[in-house]
């Protein structure tokens, strides 16, 4: 969004419009509006603002529910913003710690300002881009006096009132634009001030789920988290906010439920063992947290393979941590063989699932004849030396 976009957008007809338009989900929806309300005589910052706004308002909606109907976004703010349910369980943990105001650095959109304003806490939120401070802005209206929202540098923020910091440190170049990758060294603000900052206050630290694990400070609680199936990030506590003796933590969000596995250290492995009736997926914020030892040994169960992050077990297990199957079949790796399997037990739909070998998935399944009526699971896996086909149903 542009200044001359926002400038528009931030009236009384503008914010009227905006809500009048309700949501745009496509592109084809998108073009129809600007059409539309151009030739209603709407100038074209004022339209290109809106139908942009409500387009983002639509696709929001899976990160912050109902609040993105009152919400204004950018394009690389929303993505890189947390989900509205992450950053609740952030502000929890806040709150249990005895933090009553926070420094929000880097807040973007204000995302995670808006759950810890919800949660009670004060908040200084803070962003180096002017646009997207003033949308943070008016995001956090309506906490009034609580949230105080500023155009500013993280370090040069006075953070003399603040009982702890959050950071998230950007991953692209600054900005509302269209951004690019960068490296870890251009990271703003960057990282070593930030974990420095870390190292001498509570602070939170919010990064990539993928990040360089030996850039990871020691003496920080690394906890990764998962949300419906997906690892969304990695969030380094230091101080308060850091719980006594652990370092390593999967917390695992599935709708309102949450489940969290911890350690001081990453877990040793399991033994690895022949495959048995059951096969267990490890959540990926388990395996980001190289927790599959300890997972496995709760879950009674071995590894397939020592180098590949499926579980296996002579009973069926109800850990919120794993998906698991029940394995019926194990086959070549061989589309023929499959198909003749397949055709017998009548199954049209797979779920193709792949660890150790380098398949192609979608490519694999062209190779499958899927006429039947009832659905499987195939997961394609190297144990040992062996490359094979493992037919199985979801429990």
């Amino acid at each position: 969004m542009e200044m001359a976009e926002l400038t528009a957008l931030l009236t009384s007809e503008g914010l009227r419009l905006l809500d009048s338009l309700g949501p745009v989900e496509t592109t084809g929806a998108a073009a129809a509006a600007v059409s539309r309300l151009r030739a209603a005589g709407h100038g074209p910052d004022l339209v290109a603002a809106v139908v942009g706004q409500a387009h983002l308002r639509a696709k929001a909606r899976a990160k912050f529910g109902d609040f993105a109907d009152r919400m204004l976004f950018t394009r690389a703010g929303l993505e890189q913003a947390t989900r509205l349910g992450v950053a609740a369980r952030h502000a929890g943990r806040m709150r249990a710690a005895g933090i009553a105001r926070v420094a929000d650095l880097g807040c973007g959109i204000g995302g995670d300002a808006l759950a810890f304003a919800g949660a009670g806490l004060g908040v200084t939120a803070v962003d180096a881009d002017e646009v997207t401070a003033a949308l943070a802005a008016y995001n956090l209206a309506p906490f009034g006096d609580d949230v105080v929202v500023r155009h500013g540098i993280a370090q040069e923020t006075d953070l003399s009132a603040a009982d702890a910091v959050w950071l998230d440190p950007a991953r692209r170049t600054a900005g509302h634009r269209e951004t690019r990758r960068v490296s870890a060294a251009d990271y703003s603000p960057p990282l070593d001030w930030a974990f420095a900052l870390a190292a001498s206050m509570s602070a939170g630290i919010k990064l990539g789920p993928g990040h360089d694990r030996a850039a990871l400070p020691a003496d920080a609680e690394a906890q990764w988290v998962s949300a419906d199936g997906s690892v969304v990030e990695l969030v380094l506590w230091s101080g308060a906010l850091a719980r006594p003796g652990v370092r390593r933590a999967a917390m695992v969000v599935r709708g309102e439920e949450t489940h969290e596995l911890v350690a001081a250290s990453d877990s040793p492995d399991a033994e690895v063992r022949p495959l048995a009736a059951y096969l267990h997926e490890p959540d990926g914020a388990v395996i980001r947290a190289r927790l599959i030892g300890d997972l496995a040994r709760g879950m009674d169960a071995g590894m397939l393979d020592e180098k590949i992050a499926y579980l296996t077990s002579d009973a069926p297990s109800e850990s919120p941590l794993a998906v698991s199957f029940r394995v019926r079949e194990v086959l070549p790796l061989h589309p023929k063989a499959i198909n003749a399997v397949l055709r017998a037990a009548d199954v049209g739909t797979v779920e193709i699932k792949k660890r150790g070998v380098d398949i192609d998935p979608s490519a694999f399944r062209r190779r499958l004849t899927l006429k039947g009526a009832t659905a499987a699971t195939l997961l394609l896996v190297r144990a040992g030396e062996r490359r094979q086909a493992i037919l199985a149903d979801r429990v």
